[in-house]
């Protein structure tokens, strides 16, 4: 394990980005159990806009500074943030306003993971990423993600089926294109055994953009013999590949749980303990939360997530 940003084990924007929508996610659960409306993109745009304070950029839009997320210190650390991200949300000017650029960069893929634990996960994680990434691409290959680990999620599907099956219901709207050639490209690649290499991985392009990026991590994925292959797969090539080795590892992490990643991995991993604090509550705040029964439970996750 080589070092960046001065340390073995630093976490990059993806990650924050990805913990700030997972907060988002559960503030919009609060908010729609306690207040009975809930537009949850919008939520998640606050969410956002609380990790682009992190990075001591002042947007737009006044944004709140509370729940426990944003005190952590060390998320408050510049990790190479994506110009098109740092834009779209530091000149948003409402809640919920979907980016009026034509960009269809990687940045909305990367963090919409979460989604997939919450009902309708093609839609909002279509919705948040068009937060950042207006072209119909960017927005799509998110939402297309977020739906192949919800199938594998919800319905015990393997991975080939799970992307198959999301293909066959999302491949032909309008916009995703691009998205199903790749991917459709990458399942040829698997059936005929083709593992990915840097060459091979180049060939599919540098992961900088949302569909490429989903093919990558996708491939990878597809061919790993465990976790810790697909993941190295998925990061040895000369593009964007924290953002590939994520998506491998979103995809991988949900087949074979936690325990099968490498111990001298998780040692030195910055963030563990928020990383599994986040993960813990995505599980245990939809479940338990009730803002009429269980006040003191209640209570305590409406000061972890206040409904907005």
């Amino acid at each position: 394990m080589t070092k960046a940003y001065g340390r073995k084990g630093a976490i990059t924007d993806d990650t924050q980005m990805m913990l700030f929508t997972a907060e988002g996610l559960l503030r919009a659960v609060v908010r729609a159990e306690s207040r009975g409306i809930c537009h949850p993109p919008a939520v998640v745009h606050h969410a956002l806009l609380r990790w682009l304070l992190t990075q001591n950029i002042s947007p737009t839009t006044n944004v709140g500074k509370d729940g426990w997320l944003i005190k952590e210190s060390a998320l408050w650390a510049r990790r190479a943030p994506g110009n098109t991200c740092v834009n779209a949300l530091r000149l948003s000017s409402s809640f919920g306003e979907p980016a009026v650029n034509n960009s269809k960069g990687c940045g909305g893929v990367m963090r919409v993971a979460p989604c997939a634990f919450f009902s309708g996960a093609f839609e909002l994680a279509s919705d948040t990423a068009r937060l950042t990434h207006g072209h119909p691409t960017g927005y799509l290959a998110a939402g297309l993600f977020a739906d192949i680990l919800q199938r594998i999620w919800q319905h015990s599907m393997s991975l080939l089926e799970a992307c198959s099956s999301s293909l066959k219901e999302h491949g032909d709207l309008p916009g995703m294109a691009e998205t199903k050639t790749i991917l459709e490209l990458v399942l040829k690649l698997h059936q005929e055994g083709a593992r990915p290499t840097p060459k091979g991985i180049e060939k599919l392009g540098g992961g900088w953009v949302a569909e490429e990026a989903l093919a990558i991590g996708l491939w990878c994925a597809l061919c790993a013999h465990n976790l810790e292959d697909g993941i190295t797969m998925a990061v040895n090539h000369s593009g964007d590949s924290d953002s590939t080795g994520m998506i491998a590892g979103n995809l991988l992490g949900l087949i074979h749980g936690p325990e099968a990643i490498p111990a001298h991995w998780l040692a030195e991993l910055e963030l563990r303990e928020v990383i599994t604090q986040m993960a813990a509550d995505i599980s245990f705040v939809p479940a338990v939360y009730d803002d009429n029964e269980n006040t003191d439970i209640s209570l305590w996750i409406e000061e972890r997530y206040p409904g907005w």
